[in-house]
Order: C-alpha cells, then structure tokens, then sequence
C-alpha cells in the first residue's frame, strides 16, 4: 500500500462529477488500499477518490471500528438533521459548522461487488454525506453561509501556501500537522 498525494483546494479534480466504476478490478482494490493508508496516515475519517487525483465514483470511510469501501454510492434514504462542525482533509485546518441529514441510508457496492447498504447516524452519517458530496464535485464549505463561508475562505488563504502545487503529501506513520477526528 500506498500513501497518495491529497490535492487540496483550488485543485480542479475536487470540483468535477465521477464516473461509475463499471466493475471492481485489482487496479481499483489497491486504489482503494492506498486511499485507506493515506486516510489514516492524514488522521482522516474518509477520503474520496477526487482527493487523491482519481474520478471513479470511490470513497472510503472508517468511523471507529467500522471500515466500508464503497464504489459508485448513493443515499436512498435521509432522516432529521443534524449539525457537525466538518473539517477536510482537502481543505487542511478549515472548520466549519454543517447542517446534514441526522441518519442517511447508503447503497453501494462492495470490494466484492456486491451491493450492500449502509445505515449512517452520528459521524458515520456526516462522513458518508460528505464523501458521496466529494464525488459529486461539492465541498462542506459549499454548504456554509455566505458569511460562515468567507471566514473559512480567510482561514484557508493563510494555509494554502503551505501546499505548493495544490498537494498535501502525507508521510506514512507521520500524520498531518493539526489533523483531528473530525477531518473527512
């Protein structure tokens, strides 16, 4: 395994739709390995293929002890709301405050390819939302307030010269500076 370059914002891949993966092939299991190594070496809670360079429609998420590799998924179901203070891997010590749905319902396909779902309530619920958002070219920072949104946008532009050429490298064993639970 790998751990992958994480483009960050202003880079073009985070803003464009994936394509379904068709089928699951080795060359996507050790995509999805790498995403895995580089989630955890970046103290992260999910990461999205666009993250790492790639458009296929893959995401992983590990909230405690439950780890889903999901290829092409899709909310079916969406319950209450919720409101979770969402920091991005993409997007590095940016915070912010996000309303989601209090419990989602994700069908996906598994490393197998087989389709399973997913129930998702408390951060497990706002890591899938926010990954499955990722897929779709969409940021938590899109989901913030006109005034909430510029603050962040002021935070990032004191962060962004650290990461020449819109990367963030993540050294395995050596998590990110200022990483914590709630970055996706």
């Amino acid at each position: 395994m790998a751990v992958l370059p994480i483009h960050v914002l202003g880079s073009p891949v985070l803003r464009e739709e994936t394509r379904l993966v068709d089928g699951i092939t080795p060359e996507l299991l050790r995509l999805a390995d790498d995403m895995i190594e580089t989630m955890r070496a970046a103290q992260g809670v999910g990461l999205a293929a666009p993250q790492v360079g790639r458009t296929e429609r893959l995401c992983v998420v590990e909230v405690e002890d439950e780890r889903h590799v999901l290829f092409n998924p899709e909310i079916i179901e969406r319950e209450g709301e919720i409101k979770w203070e969402e920091g991005c891997l993409s997007i590095p010590e940016v915070f912010g405050d996000v309303l989601r749905s209090a419990r989602v319902v994700v069908r996906a396909t598994n490393r197998e390819g087989r389709r399973f779902e997913v129930e998702g309530r408390e951060l497990l619920g706002v890591c899938l939302q926010h990954e499955i958002d990722h897929l779709h070219g969409k940021l938590f920072i899109d989901h913030l307030s006109f005034l909430k949104k510029r603050r962040a946008m002021q935070a990032w532009d004191a962060e962004k010269d650290k990461y020449p050429g819109l990367l963030r490298v993540v050294a395995p064993g050596h998590p990110g500076e200022g990483s914590s639970p709630e970055n996706l």
